[in-house]
């Protein structure tokens, strides 16, 4: 099973500023919507028991992954 994200990774988000999309270069924008659609889709596929232990119902999921891949 894949981690949705890792800590290491939430880490090194926390501490950075914000990027206005502007300022973002294309290609990493492409990751990134890339990878926020694969976890969405990740967090769809757990089972209830895994979704309430991470402390989310099926409709906190359902809701995250109804979202468009460019919305944060």
């Amino acid at each position: 099973m894949h981690t949705i994200v890792s800590a290491e990774r939430l880490a090194g988000r926390a501490s950075a500023p914000r990027e206005s999309a502007a300022k973002v270069p294309l290609l990493r924008r492409l990751v990134i919507w890339f990878e926020r659609a694969r976890q969405r889709q990740a967090l769809l596929a757990l089972d209830d028991f895994v979704l309430k232990d991470i402390g989310l119902s099926r409709a906190d999921a359902l809701r995250e992954h109804d979202k468009p891949f460019w919305q944060e």
